[in-house]
């Protein structure tokens, strides 16, 4: 009879002539989870929603210019006028058509918070009625400042924010895609130790029936007592029993993962044990450092430090005082014909502050202000307390992986042992040196060895992506994980 270990593990890279172009290793399930599934797909959607953010921001530091006009005014009524030398009322035909065009660009002033705009138009006015007339007014170049004082200038604060938002976006994409990859970790080998319990439970009950018919013939011979023959019998009628049950099992775990991988449940997936892991040894110094470095964990630290700094700006400068500075220098001129309109320029200046300043509040100012301070610095305490937090957490991942390599060499070699065992307590059952209950003990351990490698192996591709995940960093490679920006968005 064949090793067990072996057949197992041929069993597990092997499947029926009908599935076999879908073999796939761990890698390749990787890769087509991070390209297909649904999870992809919408971390992928997350950052672009980001990303044009993020140009949103850029484009507000730009020009813009605009287009405007008033086309086709036509206006037939009465209108209420005032003598200025008697201040007597009375209503007057107003009978004109008003048309005009202009051109503006606006520039925001990201340091002081003001808006600086330059425009130049140009509009005619028919009168109809009894005195026809036709006038032209032009503004060749007006130059326009409005500056806020003592206020909450949002081009600066969203020049501090909308950076490290656009940056935390990429990597949250990034840890999105590792997040990803560790659920298909799990879901991969939960598979494969379904598919291996199914091959087992097949395995055994073979077994089982070659031991049973060993044991009926020494039953008559009288070295096998009957409770030793029902015991086997029993042991052989679970195995029966758990073919059907894996069997359903694998059926799940196939399901779970095609769900993971963007496949329809009729595709059916072969995995493969990794039975040559990775040498690499995790020092936490450097996965403290790439963590700070690569993750959101430190940008959603720095985010939450601006954005209550940036409640409390809110608060100082909505308690009531109000400043503003409006400027304009330009040209102007009018006439009844259009050259004229652009002779003999007159300049025009309008400059002025307008201000508002509460007398009485009755503390409503004061106490946003201190209810922001006072949000402030719970966030400081929090940030603190998270920093003390992701380090302990960061030991214990560094430790875990650390250990796990060890224990699948340890669980590895367990395995060859017991299918050593197992083959050896089967011999020596057909020779007659062993009980039934040698036998049953023996497969139990080899099934469990089998079992535990399988899960060992899982965990060590789970502690090692989960510090992928918190690093961003490829320790196989000794490279950071990068985005390709072009690629998603175009």
């Amino acid at each position: 009879m064949k090793n067990l270990l072996t057949t197992i593990l041929a069993l597990a890279l092997t499947a029926a002539s009908a599935a076999a172009q879908n073999r796939m290793s761990l890698e390749e399930a990787i890769h087509a989870a991070r390209h297909q599934s649904v999870e992809a797909l919408e971390a992928r959607q997350a950052f672009i929603s980001t990303y044009w953010a993020y140009r949103s921001y850029k484009a507000s530091k730009l020009p813009s210019v605009y287009l405007y006009g008033d086309i086709m005014n036509f206006d037939r009524s009465l209108t209420l006028l005032q003598n200025p030398e008697d201040g007597s009322l009375k209503y007057v035909s107003s009978n004109n058509l008003q048309n005009g065009v202009g051109l503006q660009i606006n520039q925001n002033v990201t340091l002081t918070g003001g808006t600086l705009s330059v425009f130049s138009d140009l509009s005619r006015i028919d009168q109809f009625g009894g005195s026809k007339s036709l006038t032209w007014y032009s503004r060749p170049v007006t130059v326009s400042y409005y500056q806020p004082l003592f206020t909450y200038n949002q081009f600066k604060w969203d020049r501090k924010i909308e950076p490290k938002e656009y940056e935390k976006g990429k990597r949250d994409y990034l840890e999105a895609m590792e997040g990803i990859t560790i659920n298909v970790v799990y879901a991969y080998h939960n598979l494969l130790l379904a598919k291996m319990n199914n091959d087992i439970s097949q395995s055994n009950f073979e077994n089982s029936g070659n031991m049973l018919r060993i044991a009926r013939e020494r039953l008559q011979l009288g070295n096998v007592t009957k409770a030793e023959y029902l015991q086997l019998e029993l042991r052989m009628l679970n195995d029966s029993i758990a073919i059907n049950e894996t069997a359903v099992q694998v059926r799940e775990a196939q399901m779970v993962l095609n769900s993971l991988l963007g496949y329809d449940e009729s595709f059916e997936v072969v995995p493969q044990i990794s039975e040559e892991l990775p040498d690499v040894r995790m020092d936490y110094d450097l996965v403290m450092q790439k963590s700070i470095e690569n993750s959101s964990y430190s940008l959603d630290n720095q985010l939450s430090l601006l954005y209550a700094e940036s409640n409390v700006a809110v608060a100082k400068a909505s308690r009531g005082f109000s400043f503003a500075l409006n400027a304009r220098f330009g040209m102007s001129q009018t006439g009844p014909e259009f050259p004229q309109a652009y002779k003999n320029l007159l300049d025009q200046e309008t400059v002025g502050v307008t201000f508002s300043i509460p007398i009485f509040d009755w503390g409503l100012g004061k106490g946003k202000v201190q209810k922001a301070k006072a949000a402030q610095e719970v966030v400081k305490a929090q940030v603190q307390q998270y920093e003390n937090d992701y380090r302990r957490q960061m030991y214990t991942a560094v430790s875990q992986f650390n250990n796990q390599r060890q224990q699948c060499m340890v669980s590895q070699k367990a395995m060859r042992i017991a299918s050593e065992r197992y083959e050896l307590t089967m011999h020596r059952f057909k020779e007659g040196n062993a009980t039934v209950t040698d036998l049953n003990m023996a497969q139990t351990e080899n099934d469990s060895a089998v079992r535990q490698y399988v899960s060992d192996v899982s965990n060590f591709w789970t502690f090692y992506y989960r510090l992928r995940q918190y690093t961003l960093y490829d320790f196989i490679k000794g490279e950071d994980l990068e985005i390709d920006v072009n690629e998603m968005i175009f």
